[in-house]
């Protein structure tokens, strides 16, 4: 029930909700609103001793060429987008170690330092937009990481909270869009990254007031404190609860045990022969579910941070260099981001349809979270799908559709990600297992620079080619759902194979 507990407990879980939304929603996944951020850094001049002039026509018409400005502002992005992902895997490792209060210390620390950069960089400073940049994406994903756990204070609901946060994360981009709107108000851009910084006394109270130590255990214990209490808080440890569960649930009979925290080992799934231990975090990274989800991830994070990244040179192209349309068409993309904090909670919904509904015989829950879970990810695949398509596209105008189809896809893709390796592996591993699929997956990002190259260079500045290419890609991502599907029918199927075969012996015993 969401906001189980004591009337006092139960405020606070809801309070802690809240102020994490405000918190993802503000400040977290700024980084990604990097079109409408470029638009703002191109006006102040930054990179323009990229430009050239050209001498073309019979007339001597001087053009400027600014293709390597925007090659530099995609490369800001590609290491931007690179290290907001590889290194969530050493935040993983410090989150599962050292807590909460620690990891998000070392956040707050980043993301002021980096809003700090580029409030006093300039047009003469360009290069510290590389730093600066990185250490907001860092430091944004180390607030969503720390936020994700608040879903374990509402166990049925506890998918949803934690896409609802992954869409905050990603509506966080428009925030770049208000900077923009403000800079053509008059509000320069050192202003509006000095109230960035200053806001970082928000993360220090929310840290310090309404998040635990350590870490939120799933299930909840009864009576969870955590934060600053006048009564005397409970200490967990995440570990011994796995534990505890995963060796109550083996006594009871309910299921083989890689069916809860083992869902698929190399072996192809056989029972560990210690079913009372959490799976090692080994056997979770050599299961075929990581792999599959990995490559979910990659092919679809690639395409959304390609599109990303040169949004700005596709929409000078198609508008054959109107700045006012080029700015409209901006401000619209911007605006679709701020829906994604509406999308993703219809994911968790998908995830979570299954509470409260009896479970088949001999079906744990893990199981029927797993099933639950194919669905959301088929439809993910779906998304990218005919989002790449219309992004393929050379008309101007489709291209409010594909923002709409962007921003709902990636709303789903990143709440996906989040939950189902919530949901298929133990909690005790999530910091590292979110953390290492995220770094995975930024190294294939990286590909994003050397297609930029691609189609400025060979391709004359036509996308059409690699835009097929990454298309025909994103097929890959359909072979997760279908697995886990063909997986939990397996599991069915056993489970009502060893009933038949009770049932025979059973007969044969009362003859």
């Amino acid at each position: 029930m969401l906001g189980c507990g004591g009337g006092g407990v139960g405020l606070r879980y809801r309070l802690t909700l809240a102020t994490g939304l405000v918190e993802c929603l503000c400040f977290a996944g700024v980084v990604f609103g990097w079109a409408s951020l470029v638009f703002v850094l191109k006006t102040d001049g930054y990179f323009t001793d990229l430009c050239v002039n050209l001498t073309t026509g019979p007339n001597s018409t001087v053009e400027t060429d600014c293709s390597g400005q925007d090659e530099q502002f995609s490369l800001v992005f590609t290491v931007t987008s690179f290290m907001n992902n590889f290194l969530t895997l050493p935040n993983g490792f410090i989150f599962d170690r050292f807590g909460t209060m620690a990891t998000r210390l070392l956040g707050i620390c980043l993301y002021t330092t980096g809003t700090l950069m580029v409030a006093f960089s300039s047009s003469a400073l360009s290069m510290l937009l590389f730093p600066a940049l990185s250490f907001i994406a860092v430091g944004g994903i180390l607030f969503l990481i720390t936020n994700i756990q608040v879903g374990n204070l509402f166990g049925s609901h506890r998918s949803t909270i934690i896409t609802l946060y992954n869409g905050a994360f990603d509506s966080s981009s428009a925030v770049f869009l208000i900077i923009k709107v403000m800079y053509e108000g008059g509000v320069s851009l050192r202003s509006s990254f000095l109230i960035l910084s200053v806001c970082s006394v928000i993360h220090l109270l929310r840290t310090f007031f309404l998040m635990p130590n350590t870490h939120i255990p799933y299930p909840l214990p009864e009576g969870f404190t955590y934060g600053v209490s006048p009564g005397k808080s409970n200490s967990y440890n995440v570990e011994e609860i796995e534990k505890t569960r995963e060796m109550g649930m083996t006594s009871e009979g309910e299921g083989p045990a890689e069916t809860d925290d083992m869902p698929l080992q190399p072996d192809d799934g056989q029972q560990s022969e210690d079913s009372g231990k959490v799976a090692s975090f080994r056997s979770c990274v050599q299961s075929w579910f990581f792999l599959w989800h990995l490559v979910w991830l990659s092919v679809m994070q690639l395409r959304h941070y390609l599109f990303i990244g040169t949004l700005n040179p596709m929409l000078n192209r198609l508008a054959d260099n109107d700045s006012a349309l080029v700015s409209q068409y901006t401000n619209a993309f911007a605006f679709t981001q701020l829906c994604g904090v509406l999308c993703a909670p219809w994911n968790g919904l998908i995830m979570d349809r299954h509470k409260g509904k009896p479970l088949a015989p001999g079906e744990t829950d893990k199981e029927a979270d797993l099933r639950s879970s194919s669905l959301s990810l088929f439809l993910t695949s779906l998304q990218c799908l005919l989002f790449s398509i219309c992004a393929s596209s050379p008309l101007l105008p489709l291209q409010y559709l594909t923002f709409i189809l962007q921003v709902l896809n990636r709303s789903f893709l990143y709440g996906g990600n989040a939950a189902f390796i919530s949901i298929a592996f133990p909690g005790v591993h999530f910091g590292k297992l979110y953390g290492l699929v995220m770094s995975l997956s930024a190294v294939v990002s990286l590909l994003q620079y050397p297609c930029f190259a691609l189609v400025k260079g060979a391709l004359g500045g036509d996308p059409f080619y690699v835009n097929i290419a990454l298309t025909l890609l994103t097929l890959l991502a359909f072979i997760h759902p279908i697995n886990i599907f063909y997986h939990c029918r397996k599991l069915t199927n056993q489970r009502e194979d060893m009933a038949g075969g009770a049932a025979i012996t059973l007969a044969e015993a009362k003859m």
